[in-house]
């Protein structure tokens, strides 16, 4: 059975590092642990870290961090849900908000369940996925000031998530701005700048982040290292906090075409043979995964010599070359993960997951 390993000194090793950078610049954070998909283990080791602060955009999995540790603060990184907003309110001390309707209803609930929902307000700063349009911000605040039960504690931003606009200085000093015009007009404090994730470490790193963004919300880089300016890992992280492990069912030498008619497999593709592999023939190696665990694109082969040919819905195909490791049914193939492969993984009832102890 294929399985995800955590390796726990990887992981700890990569909290340390960005514990660190945050600490250095005066910055709070978070871990963003939507990745985990709710897998209790898992969540556990990310608690055991000592971060106090977790974010997840699933409620079930809020009530599980809750269930863990009751004392860990808990955000809910996206807009609720209007038929979530008694779990949000019960499992979510804060949640990113941004209609007012929402607002609202959260409000109510909050006053319902005798308690102060906290929220964070996000701006659009042209990534064009969730967040009030900026020329409306003031009489968004305005009515979200007056709501009982409802307390504002930041405003924020994401960037990346969906067109992929990258950070930068000038549209960080805009959100670092907008904290203190809502705040000169209202004459409320607002604590939180909630400007940074994962593609905004390497601003950090470069001392290029503006005074006055001081929370970060972070994933991708503490599962794997990543440097989302080059697609490289982060100098002194490491990308190896997760991988894949799926055994070889089948492996043996076969020509490197395949011979027939040619038509539209299920996943839609054609495929495309290279004029030079005519007549040539190379050690295939079929393992116990497929697209319905994951995308090919989304494994990276520890073994350079591997490389990957394509997958049907439950097998994936491996070119092992002439075999020089001695590959044999009933090896385990290791591979590192991209985050949205991962992602995939986490879900699936199907992968085992374990810890290295």
């Amino acid at each position: 059975m294929a399985y995800v390993k955590l390796y726990r000194s990887e992981l700890r090793h990569n909290y340390e590092f960005l514990d660190g950078l945050f600490k250095q610049h005066g910055v709070k954070w978070g871990i963003t642990t939507k990745l985990l998909c709710g897998n209790r283990a898992f969540l556990n080791e990310v608690i055991e870290l000592g971060i106090g602060e977790v974010h997840d955009s699933r409620i079930s999995n809020l009530r599980t961090i809750k269930e863990i540790d009751p004392d860990t603060l808990t955000i809910y990184i996206k807009p609720p849900p209007k038929d979530a907003v008694p779990d949000v309110v019960r499992y979510a001390d804060i949640s990113l908000n941004t209609e007012l309707s929402t607002l609202h209803e959260l409000s109510d609930e909050a006053v319902k369940q005798e308690r102060v929902h906290k929220v964070i307000i996000m701006i659009e700063m042209g990534d064009l996925r969730e967040g009030v349009m900026r020329e409306d911000l003031i009489q968004f605040y305005e009515k979200v000031f007056r709501l009982p039960g409802i307390e504002v504690v930041g405003l924020g931003t994401n960037l990346n998530c969906l067109h992929g606009v990258m950070p930068d200085g000038d549209k960080l000093i805009q959100l670092a701005l907008y904290k203190q015009i809502i705040e000169l007009r209202f004459k409320k404090k607002i604590p939180l700048v909630s400007g940074g994730t994962t593609v905004t470490i390497p601003l950090l790193l470069r001392n290029q982040l503006p005074t006055g963004v001081n929370h970060f919300r972070v994933g991708e880089a503490l599962f794997f290292g990543k440097n989302l300016f080059t697609d490289g890992v982060i100098e002194g992280m490491s990308d190896q906090v997760m991988e894949l492990y799926s055994q070889i069912i089948e492996i043996s030498e076969k020509p490197m075409v395949p011979t027939g008619d040619l038509g539209v497999n299920p996943q839609g593709k054609t495929t495309q043979i290279a004029e030079d592999d005519y007549g040539k023939t190379s050690y295939r190696a079929i393992i116990d995964i497929g697209v319905l665990d994951i995308q090919p694109d989304y494994l990276i082969p520890v073994d350079e010599n591997i490389k990957i040919q394509d997958a049907s819905s439950d097998m994936l195909i491996l070119d092992v070359g002439t075999n020089e490791n001695d590959y044999k049914v009933g090896d385990m193939i290791r591979f590192k993960l991209k985050y949205m492969g991962a992602l995939g993984l986490m879900s699936s009832d199907y992968i085992e997951k374990r810890i290295e102890e």
